[in-house]
């Protein structure tokens, strides 16, 4: 189950952040690897949220700078 929701969370991730697929690792880092500034993440959490139908606090974002931080938490809301 948890690849299934990785891959719907990746999916999210290359159309928002327009990034290759293979990129998109547990380890990777949203500045560093990925590019991502301040604005992309607003917009994956969007769509993060409108895929999942969760709600992600602000404060929830705190400290999160990899794929799999953020996907831990995504878990931890389904």
């Amino acid at each position: 189950m948890s690849d299934q929701i990785f891959e719907r969370f990746r999916n999210c991730a290359v159309s928002v952040l327009s990034v290759e697929s293979d990129k998109v690792t547990l380890d990777a880092k949203f500045a560093d690897d990925l590019d991502a500034d301040s604005l992309d993440l607003v917009e994956f959490v969007m769509a993060l949220e409108e895929e999942f139908d969760i709600n992600v606090e602000e404060e929830e974002l705190e400290g999160i700078e990899t794929i799999g931080a953020a996907f831990e938490l995504v878990k931890t809301k389904l």
